[in-house]
Order: C-alpha cells, then sequence, then structure tokens
C-alpha cells in the first residue's frame, strides 16, 4: 500500500512536470498588475524563442505582469523555430489580457487558431515585432483561418489587423542597420515617453501602414551595422513603383492604431518592424514595447519604463537555422 502511494505521488509528480515543460510562467516579482501578457515565439530567421523569455522576464521582474510564453516545439519537446504549426500550451491565451508576438510563417490547429482568434475577438491589445506582418502562412484554401495567410489578396492577417504584410528588404540584409527616427508631430504619443532613439542591426522593411496608424518612427537605413554609420544614400524603386531616396521618405518602422475585430470590439495595436532578438539589446526599443503593453492594457505608461534585463541576455545573431538546438521552455525558467 505504501509503495503504491509512492509510486502514485512520483507519477502525479512526473505528470506536473511535463505540462510544465512546454511554456514558462513568470510570477510578478512584486505590485502584481492583475494583468496576465501572453508571448508568443515562433519564427525560423529572428531569434523569438530567445527575445520572448527576456521580455517576459522583464514585465513580470520589472512591472508586475504575469507572463506566459509559448514556444513552436518538436516531437522531442525541443523548441523548433521550423515548427510551424505548432504552439505549446495555447490554452494561455484563453486568459491572455495581451499578447506580444514574434512569429513568421504560422499554420497552427483548428484549436490553437480558435484560442488566437478568440483572443483578438475579445479585444486583447496586440504588440507585434518584426516577421508579425507576415506571422501567418500554409493555412489550405479549405480552412477557415486561410484568410489568415500572409499571400492572400488584401495581405492576410498582417495587412487587416497590424496594418502591414510582408513587402520587401527596404535596406541591404545583414548589411544595412537601421536607425529609428521619432516622428516629430507624434513625439508626446505615451507608447514613446522615455524614448529618444532606437536602433537595430536588422535592416529597415518596406512598409506602408493604413492612414489610420499613428506612425511613431521611422527607420533611417544607415550604411553599415552599427548605430555611428552614416546614412545611405542611394535610390531605389518601391512596391508602388515610384523610385526614391532610400531615406526620403523614411520607412515607417513603429506605429499605433485601432482596428475593429470580428466581433465588432477594438483591439489596440503596437506594431515594429523592429524588434529581432539582437535589435532588442537596445534600451529604446525594449521600452518601446514595455510601454506598448501599459498603452494597451489602458494603464499609466511611466515616465521612463525600466527597461534593464533581468538576468544575462547574449542573444544569438539573426539568420536561418541558426538557432541554438536542443533548448527546452526549461531552459528559460527564472533563476533564483
Amino acid at each position: 500500500m505504501k509503495l503504491t502511494f509512492i509510486i502514485l505521488l512520483a507519477t502525479l509528480a512526473f505528470a506536473t512536470m511535463l505540462t510544465a515543460l512546454d511554456h514558462v510562467v513568470y510570477q510578478p516579482a512584486e505590485k502584481p498588475q492583475g494583468k496576465h501578457v501572453v508571448l508568443l515565439a515562433g519564427d525560423e530567421e529572428y531569434r523569438s524563442e530567445e527575445a520572448m523569455p527576456m521580455l517576459g522576464k522583464l514585465l513580470s521582474q520589472r512591472h508586475g505582469f504575469k507572463c506566459t510564453v509559448l514556444f513552436s516545439l518538436n516531437q522531442n519537446g525541443e523548441i523548433d523555430p521550423g515548427a510551424g504549426s505548432s504552439l505549446s500550451h495555447s490554452e494561455s491565451l484563453d486568459s491572455a489580457d495581451a499578447i506580444v508576438m514574434l512569429l513568421r510563417f504560422r499554420h497552427w490547429d483548428a484549436a490553437t487558431s480558435g484560442k488566437f482568434q478568440a483572443a483578438i475577438n475579445r479585444g486583447v491589445p496586440v504588440i507585434a515585432l518584426r516577421t508579425s506582418t507576415h506571422a501567418f502562412s500554409g493555412y489550405p484554401k479549405n480552412s477557415p483561418f486561410a484568410a489568415w495567410n500572409w499571400n492572400n489578396p488584401g495581405g492576410g492577417w498582417g495587412k487587416k489587423v497590424l496594418g502591414e504584410t510582408w513587402v520587401s528588404h527596404w535596406g541591404k540584409h545583414k548589411i544595412e542597420a537601421t536607425k529609428g527616427i521619432i516622428e516629430a508631430s507624434n513625439a508626446s504619443h505615451p507608447v514613446l515617453r522615455g524614448i529618444n532613439s532606437l536602433f537595430g542591426n536588422t535592416d529597415v522593411y518596406e512598409a506602408a501602414p493604413p492612414t489610420d496608424a499613428v506612425i511613431l518612427a521611422r527607420g533611417q537605413v544607415l550604411q553599415g551595422m552599427t548605430a555611428d554609420t552614416p546614412p545611405a544614400t542611394y535610390r531605389k524603386v518601391n512596391a508602388a513603383k515610384i523610385e526614391q531616396d532610400v531615406n526620403k521618405p523614411m520607412m515607417p518602422v513603429a506605429w499605433t492604431r485601432s482596428v475593429q475585430n470580428d466581433k465588432g470590439g477594438q483591439n489596440k495595436i503596437l506594431c515594429t518592424t523592429m524588434g529581432a532578438a539582437t535589435d532588442l539589446m537596445d534600451e529604446g526599443l525594449r521600452r518601446l514595447v514595455i510601454n506598448g503593453v501599459y498603452w494597451g492594457l489602458g494603464l499609466e505608461v511611466p515616465d521612463k519604463a525600466d527597461a534593464r534585463f533581468v538576468g544575462d541576455y547574449y542573444p544569438t545573431m539573426y539568420g536561418f537555422k541558426g538557432n541554438k538546438q536542443g533548448l527546452k521552455p526549461d531552459d528559460f525558467v527564472l533563476e533564483k
């Protein structure tokens, strides 16, 4: 009898451990906000699997949000950015008050897609980074979510919700970095509070958000990969077939908008085409994300939100097939 009880306890403990291995939860350190932020990692290039845990730690320990990070996993329970059909522990979306996402070309099953759609239809605010403009691809034509595919006429979910889909690398990929220039007319916007500059070593994306978008920053294409290099000066043809100086006008790289969802409610959106794990070494960009969460939730944005890392953060350089191998969600638990 005693042995049976011990085996039962061990089985329950193992089952509990298994359920914890597919996602990470960061409880607030102090002064809980009473809000749940769900961060979605799932892209093959920009190391969202490293960026989202860093942001989750920061938002929980510095700002009092409960944060849950979900990943794309393979059959061995390892983080696999190429597993486009996977989003672990999607039931966390049922209680999401805000979503922070860095996704690319996902095609989840119906249950997972339905939970994401339900969160959007509840009016959950979305803070979307980099390739989230083309978050979804590969849904079959008969899927109820086929309209999300980025290459649909009209631009899919990214164009409809965020305000843009994938267009092009406007700066030269891995050659020309981005300096974010604050839009002077909107410099007093709460999402820009405490932000003087932005920098990322990813290139500027071509983007033309709709007229209802409030442009927060534009991307100055630099000649090199460091913040101290001068602006690029060559000419280029944009998607509208108009030739222009690459920096005149500069492409929008961060904007907000409020968009009506399928249930008639409103979602507050912050979209930035910056946001790779390496870009988030920049304090200003981290603060932009933090401010976006406060703003999206209707909370007062701090004068200068604490954007210090929690623990170490040494992100892997972006690029296809360069992600760290064998990582599991357990590798991102908060150190005691």
